[in-house]
Formats: structure tokens, C-alpha cells, sequence
């Protein structure tokens, strides 16, 4: 066994870079609206794991500085908690598709660092989100590399199924099913609309349950 073995893993792969999440609530905003959405597209399939802000290791190796994407996906890897995402654990599987949200902090050569460690450890869609511009930028890979795609306003997530329009300014993203993503409080009202209409169809029920019983007819034994 040798000297690495023996030390906590923890202490060799912490599970924090020391950097917040987000630098300002609009980055945070487009982070969460995309993790919670994908969750929510993924929820009936356990081998699904969606994270934000995970620190993800790629090789058992302290050479190699890892990296916390701001939402990845990894399919064939099953939901759960995870302090971080050390790939050696994880059956060796890299996720495929990562989300990054652009700051005023993110400079030039930290972007390229990104992009060129995402090409290396085996993503497979890439797609850079700057919420100030409007601009979407993504990469697909082909032919072992991520290649940059010239055409993002209705582009299709190979893996993900889902659809982004850009040309009408701010990014909208769709469902598979043609249902945008929406944030918290939209979702809220979903559900709030969905609870009365609920409410509203079991009073119409119990009002026809006692015209009927007026009737001298049992709503319970109708024919």
C-alpha cells in the first residue's frame, strides 16, 4: 500500500474548490432553473444523476486540478447524496452533458481551461450560457473531441431531448414535450391551478351525488 492509499481520501479529494456556487442571483437563477428542470424531466429514471455544483475528479490523481461544472448529467449513475463526483467510484463514468453559466468572474483562460478539460475527461454535449449577451454557445462531440456548434437557436439535446431557443433574446429551453422550463414560482402556480381544478371537479361531483339523491337515486349504484 502506498503512501497515498494510507491518507483519508477526503483529505486528498476535498470535496470543495473554495469558490461559492454563484457569483450574483442571475447566474444562480439559470443554475437552478436548469438543474430543477432536468430533475423534474429525469425524475422516473433512477439512473440519472443530475447535480449542481459538484465537484467532479476524473482520474485518482492530484495532478490533475478538478472541476465543479454548474449542472452536469450523468447517465448510468444512480440518484443519491454525493459530497463530490470522484469517477474511480463511479463505475468510471464520465457525465455527459454539462451546463456552465458565464460570470463576470469567469475570465477568457478559465473558459479555456474548462472547455479543454471537458474534452478531455469524455463529455459529450457541452452548452456555455452567458445570461448578460443572451449568448448560447455549445459543443458536441465528435470524432473523440468536442466540436463547436454554428447553430444553437433550435438545437435538439442528443441526450437530453430537450430544445433551446435563442433567437428571441433570453434563452428559452423546452421540455421533450414541448413545455418550457419553468422556475419555483411558476411551478408553484402549476400546481396551485392543478389543485383547483381538482377541488372544483369534486365539488361539481358531490353537488350531481346530491341532485340524484334528491331523485331518490343512489349515485352509488348507478347502472
Amino acid at each position: 500500500m502506498t503512501i497515498f492509499e494510507q491518507i483519508d481520501p477526503d483529505l486528498l479529494y476535498p470535496d470543495s474548490d473554495g469558490k461559492p456556487m454563484a457569483d450574483n442571483t442571475e447566474q444562480y437563477r439559470w443554475i437552478i432553473l436548469i438543474k430543477e428542470n432536468l430533475e423534474i424531466l429525469f425524475a422516473n429514471n433512477d439512473n440519472v444523476l443530475i447535480a449542481g455544483d459538484l465537484l467532479w475528479y476524473p482520474v485518482r490523481s492530484r495532478l490533475i486540478t478538478p472541476t465543479a461544472p454548474d449542472v452536469m448529467v450523468v447517465f448510468g449513475r444512480p440518484k443519491g447524496k454525493r459530497s463530490s463526483y470522484r469517477q474511480w467510484q463511479e463505475d468510471n463514468i464520465s457525465p455527459q452533458v454539462v451546463f456552465e453559466i458565464l460570470s463576470y468572474s469567469n475570465d477568457t483562460k478559465e473558459m479555456e481551461r474548462k472547455l479543454e478539460f471537458y474534452d478531455t475527461y469524455g463529455v459529450e454535449e457541452y452548452y456555455l450560457y452567458d445570461p448578460e449577451s443572451f449568448q448560447l454557445d455549445g459543443w458536441l462531440r465528435q470524432n473523440n473531441h468536442l466540436n463547436k456548434l454554428w447553430q444553437m437557436d433550435g438545437w435538439l439535446s442528443p441526450h437530453l431531448g430537450i430544445r433551446f431557443q435563442t433567437g428571441l433574446g433570453e434563452l428559452v429551453i423546452y421540455r421533450p414535450d414541448g413545455q418550457r422550463f419553468l422556475n419555483s414560482l411558476e411551478l408553484n402556480q402549476r400546481v396551485e391551478q392543478a389543485e383547483l381544478l381538482l377541488k372544483q371537479e369534486r365539488q361539481r361531483a358531490e353537488q350531481l351525488a346530491a341532485y340524484l339523491r334528491n331523485l331518490g337515486i343512489d349515485p352509488d349504484n348507478l347502472p
